[in-house]
């Protein structure tokens, strides 16, 4: 039965009506993944050596040492990319299929996901070369499963936890404070991290402790999926009693007032936004990283800081215009929406989160003027240029967003486009290179002041360029409501 779902997704696949876009996506995917295996293939040979003949350790210790934060950052990543595969079982719920079968092929499809496999290709090879190098192939071999069954349990886990926000928040907080408790050498978690792994490697019947788990974990998630697994419960989008909201200052801006309504109310309302709002006040953290390598220190890299520093709200909200709307996107169509003042709503919501973001970045003169002002002169670029050149590129996004889903990819299938991709010239490599020269040839002060300089005439020309956006937008109409129309 298994194998008959995979043909039948297969047969989905290309039998849907955007053939074209999906087989792209899944060769650059699947080159995404060639690479990745090749890093982590890679990885495992120079983490072996570099232990064994740099530092002198046992490779095996110091891997199992360093397990807990790789368990922790995966299950991370799986929380906010891996999702339950409900679309395509909803039609079997109809036919005389055993629901115990139905759960259990969603359950094993989740470990067919890359982020599910992946990390154990540092595992094989990993074992592999340890198994060469003298180690006990039983040890190894009980080491490897051991680690990898545990790894499996974040799949659960995340199934678990997928629509508990209160939970994951406290989990959250409890694993930043034992992070710093760790971090101050408070509590000696990776000591307790290396004990726990290799015991493992030195006692092979430990792998019962995480067989137990594993096997318990999935009964658990079965039933858990089992109980909700009903077209007008589990699988269908979660309803809530409508509430109507209003932000009356903004009415006397007319038509732009009433759109910046309108998004805030999404912003505040819906999951998917609210992410982006959590994202975008992380980006502000971002330019922490010139303390972990000098290469965040060099001209070019700092101006790249400062843009996402103060351009995170900017990257994850605007560029998903008019993804956010494409629910009711054809319906506004039919209506006398004038482009231009829709399009200047979503500038103006952006520049006002950007010009906030700018004031918060103030903690960064801590560190020092220098890098607050180039953060600032970062800031008015993103609020003159790259505001604009965000709402242009969104002229080529083709991508449905269900704010009513369960879907918690970043990104989708029709979400790649050249043309928005070459914006990205413009947008980051341009103010890098001005940057970089203006500093290299005439000082850090005209460094700051060109970028500044380059906002100020995007702010001045806004007029003429929103005249060039709407022209875009119109000349790509009718296929981005195909796009949206289509949800095949």
């Amino acid at each position: 039965m298994f194998l008959t779902f995979l043909r039948l997704e297969i047969k989905s696949f290309f039998r849907g009506t955007s053939v074209g876009m999906n087989l792209a996506m899944k060769i650059l995917r699947f080159i995404g993944i060639i690479y990745f295996m090749a890093c982590l293939a890679g990885g495992a040979f120079a983490a072996f050596y570099y232990i064994q003949e740099e530092m002198h350790q046992d490779p095996l210790k110091v891997v199992s040492k360093l397990l807990i934060i790789a368990w922790v950052a995966d299950l991370i990543l799986k929380y906010i990319w891996q999702e339950m595969p409900t679309q395509n079982i909803k039609p079997f719920l109809t036919q005389n299929i055993p629901k115990n079968t139905l759960v259990n092929y969603m359950l094993a499809k989740t470990f067919l996901s890359a982020l599910s496999w992946l990390n154990s290709l540092f595992f094989v090879t990993f074992s592999i070369i340890a198994m060469f190098n003298g180690y006990s192939i039983v040890g190894v071999l009980a080491w490897f499963i051991g680690i990898s069954l545990l790894f499996y349990l974040n799949n659960f886990i995340n199934i678990l936890f997928n629509n508990k926000e209160m939970v994951v928040i406290v989990i959250g907080c409890i694993f930043a404070a034992v992070a710093g408790l760790a971090y101050y050498d408070i509590v000696p978690m990776l000591s307790y991290s290396e004990k726990f792994f290799y015991n493992f490697y030195q006692s092979p019947y430990f792998i019962v402790i995480a067989v137990i788990l594993f096997s318990g974990l999935w009964k658990i998630c079965f039933n858990y999926v089992r109980k909700e697994f009903y077209l007008d419960q589990g699988l269908e989008a979660k309803k809530q009693l409508g509430k109507t909201e209003n932000i009356a200052f903004l009415n006397k801006y007319g038509v732009i007032g009433t759109f910046i309504n309108n998004d805030i109310k999404m912003l505040r309302r819906n999951k998917v936004t609210k992410g982006i709002l959590i994202g975008s006040f992380l980006f502000l953290f971002y330019g922490l990283l010139m303390y972990t390598s000098v290469i965040y220190k060099t001209s070019a890299m700092m101006i790249f800081m400062g843009l996402f520093v103060t351009g995170g709200f900017q990257f994850l909200f605007g560029q998903r215009v008019p993804a956010f709307d494409s629910s009711y996107y054809p319906l506004m169509m039919t209506l006398n929406v004038p482009y231009k003042e829709y399009l200047k709503a979503k500038w103006w919501l952006i520049n006002i989160v950007t010009a906030a973001s700018i004031i918060v970045a103030l903690i960064y003169a801590y560190f020092g003027w220098e890098i607050y002002l180039t953060f600032f002169a970062a800031g008015l670029y993103n609020i003159g240029v790259n505001s604009q050149l965000t709402l242009w590129s969104g002229a080529f996004n083709k991508t449905q967003i269900d704010l009513n889903s369960k879907e918690k990819r970043i990104g989708q299938k029709n979400s790649f486009n050249l043309k928005a991709i070459l914006l990205l010239i413009p947008k980051m490599l341009l103010p890098m290179g001005v940057f970089a020269l203006s500093k290299y040839f005439f000082g850090m002060t005209a460094g700051v002041v060109s970028i500044a300089a380059l906002g100020l005439v995007g702010f001045l020309f806004r007029e003429k360029m929103f005249d060039i956006i709407v022209k875009q937008y119109k000349s790509e109409k009718y296929s981005t409501l195909d796009a949206f129309k289509n949800k095949g």
